[in-house]
Parts: C-alpha cells; sequence; structure tokens
C-alpha cells in the first residue's frame, strides 16, 4: 500500500486529506497527517474571534473528527530527508522516531515574519493562531476592567492604548474588529470615555490593503478615523521595548498590546531542515501542477502547496508570478493536490493549477465592510453581510457553518458575550492558594530522642544499662494495669507527652 505523508494540517494539507478520502478506494493507499496542532484553524475569522463575534472553538476544524480514514498525529516534522524517502518526527512528549513514505505532500504553512526591531520578539503577538486571537481578546477586556478603577493617568492611558503593526488584510480586519470590541465594551463602563480609549495601525507603506483599489483603502481609513482609530502611513516601529512603540515619525505610544501583522513567511523547517529546494524566500518549488520541481527537472513523489510553496500564478494575478499565501488559493490547491495524487497513483497525468481571484472581502466590525472584484467595489452593511457570507460558506464541513451561523445570530439577539478567560491560563491558582498542605516534620532534638533499652534487655546481653536521670515512677499499691501506664508515662519523651496533647492535625 502506498504511504503518503502530509507535513502539515492547514487549509492545504487538510483539504488534501478530505478529498483523498473521498476519492481513494479502500486500501488504495495510507494517508498519515502531522501537525503539532490537532485542529486546523480558519484563519478569516480570527479577526472576529478577537472582537468576540465568533466563539474561539467555531474557528477551528478537528482533525480526528473528521478526517476519518487518515492517521493523525499531534506532533512536529523537525526533518525531511527524501533522498531516503524517511521523516522525523518530534512528539510534545517522548523521543523523536522517524516514519517511511512514499509520496510527500509538505503543507507546512506559514509564520509571523519579522525582523530585528528591539523589543518585537519580547512584546509583541500574531494573529495567526486562534490562541493569539483569544489572549488579544481577553487582554483588552482585563485592561477594560483595571482601567476602569483608575485616576486618569500614564498607568490607565498605557492601559487603554492598542496597537497594530501592518496595513494588509490581516491588519486592518484586525484592527477594526477591535475598535469594534472597544467601542462595545465602553457602553459597560461609565467610568471610561470614547476619547479615553486610543487605536494606532502603522504600515511602512503609502497606502493598506493591495488587494483592493486606492479609492476603497481610502475609504477604510477614513471609516476607521470616525470611529477613533489612526492609520499612520509610510511610517515604521523603531523600537518596542518594555511595551512602549516608537516610531520613524517620533511618536511614542505605551501600550500592553502590540499586533504584529506585517507580513508571513514559510515554515523555516523546509529550508533548514530538509533536502527539498527553495527558493531564495525559502518556499518549496513547485511546478503549476504542484509537484516539487528542483535544478535538474521534478523531483519524484515530492509534492507542495500552500503559503509554504512558491505556486506559478498562471492567471498572471500573482505577485512575482507566484500565487500570494491566502486562503483561496491553499484551498484550491488542497482540492487539486489530491486529485492529482489520485491520478498519478492510477497511471494519470496531474493538471495544472489556475485560478483567477474572484476579489476581496474584509469584515471591519459590526455592520461595516469592504468589497473589492476587478473595478467593482462595495462598502458599509452589503460588504460586510457579503464577507460573513463568503467565508461562512467557505469554512469546511456543515458542523462548523452551522456553529458559525448559530453564534453570529446568538449575538445578534443577545449581543456579545465580553467575559475574559484569561485566569485560564493558571487555571491552579485559586486551587494552590487555599489548599491545606502538610504542617513542616518537627526536627528531634538529642536530648528529646528516646532512650535506647539497653543491651542487656534488647539482646540478653551482660553490659550495665546507661544511667538514666529520670526518676523510676511509684507503682506501689497499684494494679498491675496502673503500674504498666505509670512506667510508660514515666517512660515518655517530652516531645511526645507533648505531641499527645496536640490537635490531630488540619482537616482541612
Amino acid at each position: 500500500m502506498t504511504k503518503i505523508l502530509i507535513v502539515g494540517g492547514g487549509y492545504a494539507g487538510f483539504y488534501t486529506a478530505w478529498q483523498l478520502e473521498k476519492q481513494l478506494n479502500p486500501g488504495e493507499a495510507q494517508v498519515t497527517v502531522v501537525d503539532p496542532l490537532p485542529y486546523m484553524t480558519y484563519q478569516p475569522f480570527l479577526p472576529e474571534v478577537i472582537s468576540g463575534n465568533i466563539e474561539p472553538r467555531h474557528a477551528v476544524v478537528s482533525l480526528r473528527r473528521h478526517l476519518k480514514r487518515s492517521r493523525v498525529i499531534t506532533a512536529e516534522v523537525t526533518n525531511i530527508d527524501h533522498a531516503t524517502k524517511t521523516a522525523t518526527i518530534t512528539p510534545e512528549i517522548g523521543e523523536p522516531y522517524t516514519v517511511n513514505y512514499d509520496i510527500i505532500v509538505v503543507t507546512a504553512g506559514a509564520v509571523s515574519r519579522t525582523f530585528p526591531i528591539p523589543g518585537i520578539a519580547d512584546n509583541a503577538i500574531g494573529v495567526k493562531t486562534v490562541e493569539e486571537a483569544t489572549w488579544i481578546r481577553d487582554t483588552m477586556i482585563d485592561n477594560f476592567n483595571k482601567a476602569s478603577t483608575m485616576a486618569p493617568g500614564p498607568e490607565r492611558t498605557r492601559l487603554l492604548t492598542f496597537v497594530v503593526v501592518g496595513g494588509g488584510f490581516a491588519g486592518i480586519e484586525s484592527f477594526a474588529e477591535m475598535r469594534s470590541l472597544a467601542t462595545a465594551l465602553l457602553e459597560d463602563y461609565p467610568s471610561l470615555q470614547f476619547d479615553d480609549v486610543h487605536f494606532h495601525l502603522i504600515e511602512a507603506a503609502g497606502r493598506i490593503m493591495p488587494e483592493v483599489s486606492e479609492d476603497t483603502a481610502l475609504w477604510v481609513i477614513k471609516n476607521l478615523a470616525e470611529r477613533g482609530a489612526t492609520v499612520h502611513l509610510n511610517t515604521q516601529v523603531t523600537s518596542a521595548l518594555d511595551g512602549v512603540v516608537e516610531t520613524s515619525a517620533g511618536d511614542k505610544f505605551p501600550t500592553d498590546v502590540i499586533v504584529w501583522t506585517a507580513g508571513v513567511m514559510a515554515a523555516p523547517i523546509i529550508k533548514s531542515n530538509s533536502d527539498l529546494p527553495v527558493d531564495e524566500r525559502g518556499r518549496l518549488r513547485a511546478r503549476a501542477d504542484l509537484r516539487v520541481e528542483g535544478d535538474n527537472g521534478i523531483v519524484q513523489d515530492a509534492w507542495a502547496a500552500g503559503d509554504v510553496s512558491a505556486v506559478p500564478d498562471l492567471s498572471g494575478g500573482g505577485v512575482g508570478g507566484f500565487c500570494v499565501p491566502n486562503a483561496q488559493h491553499a484551498v484550491r490547491q488542497g482540492k487539486l493536490m489530491a486529485s492529482n495524487l489520485v491520478a498519478t497513483l492510477r497511471g494519470g497525468t496531474p493538471k495544472d493549477y489556475y485560478h483567477e481571484n474572484m476579489g476581496a472581502v474584509a469584515g471591519l466590525g459590526i455592520g461595516v465592510g469592504a468589497f473589492q472584484s476587478g473595478t467593482f467595489a462595495l462598502t458599509g452593511v452589503l460588504a460586510w453581510l457579503a464577507h460573513r457570507g463568503y467565508h461562512d460558506l467557505a469554512i469546511p464541513t456543515v458542523e462548523r457553518k452551522i456553529r458559525v451561523l448559530t453564534g453570529w445570530i446568538n449575538n445578534f439577539v443577545l449581543g456579545r458575550d465580553f467575559v475574559s478567560l484569561s485566569a485560564r491560563e493558571t487555571p491552579r491558582a485559586g486551587f494552590e492558594r487555599f489548599a491545606s498542605r502538610p504542617r513542616p516534620a518537627v526536627a528531634e532534638t538529642k536530648k528529646d530522642a528516646p532512650e535506647k533499652l539497653p543491651a542487656s534487655s534488647e539482646h540478653g546481653g551482660g553490659k550495665p544499662a546507661a544511667p538514666s536521670d529520670k526518676p523510676a515512677a511509684d507503682t506501689s499499691g497499684k494494679s498491675t494495669a496502673e503500674k504498666v501506664t505509670a512506667e510508660a508515662g514515666a517512660a515518655a519523651p517530652k516531645s511526645a507527652a507533648r505531641s499527645a496533647k496536640a490537635p490531630a492535625g488540619d482537616s482541612k
């Protein structure tokens, strides 16, 4: 049986495995998916996770629940040796081990791309995972709780200042949803005013959202300004030490929340720990049919798709001739990947990937959106409805579509739930604080130690007993039981006598 190893369970990896299960005959191939997380994250929903419009679990898709015929391994692939067709798998617990494969599909995705700016690595956070989105949401709510009891001043300003770096779709959507959350929170905090909250988005280029027209981008900036959020164009972050964001324009913004969305890069594992060919940006070199290609032609039995790969964009709409790293391409490449794998297994020919961009749509908070398809643009409520409709259809599995749609309806009727669960990061704190612990043992002193019986009594030897400084108990005129009790009491060390009077211990 052919062994297919899929490295990465994101869009492309999940859809490849999902479609393979539908297209492969029983016993035709064994599919193994390896990913450090047991779920696929639907990243377009992360901004709405931040604002509380979508529950965190509804933005992810369980791999095991929906890949019934595949083997799912929750671990990390730390090395690929395609020359021997082996991969090293490193689980969270236990020793690394190697697995053999016949065909490898690399869909390891991308990670946040950062620059060596002082303080960013220590203080910033990305928006690539549901855990990051949840942290941003909880921290914002916690900061409002703290600030609401404080007098105006530098510390309160710091708590209510939020900075996003990067003006692409991920940055703008996150920024707008954060502003939407803050506006809704103000209704519950009468001690805080609209002008107390500060939002700053920093973009190095001269415009935002390059996927839409300049007119649409300018409309978004104007809308954000009307909502109390400032976009700084042609500006770079120069430092973020101690949570103080400094910019090339000379501004300083002390803050607890720095969200970094200034680009992504292919998962570094492919460049550093594999023998597969990569380009100058660390992406796997791929053909239009998704097969990996090296200097000497096709690399047999090696395939790539999604953000980790440089797949030619035959539609001519890509950047530098390649597909841009987004969900549209990753999902469609995953589906084609499965069909191409099945075709080659059965002696057929793989097809080239071709997809014309359907347009770009962004959600910018409740009732606000932006949509662009060619020269046609929509903004406002209609664009927001288009955003929700498209992504509810795009998220995989009927189960997840229903959960997301139901959540939106609940929020429309009941309002958003603004409860922070940041305490989950230290779940044992309350238990540890009040839990009873054993009392520390009292060290025995030489004086209080029980005396040893004489050797003659212990072993029948003839050594004389050591003299005792304790007076013998007077047992004259007492019954046998009384004599035994009196003698035992006289022989008991002081520490034992004290412990006999002590309470039995803390029963809490």
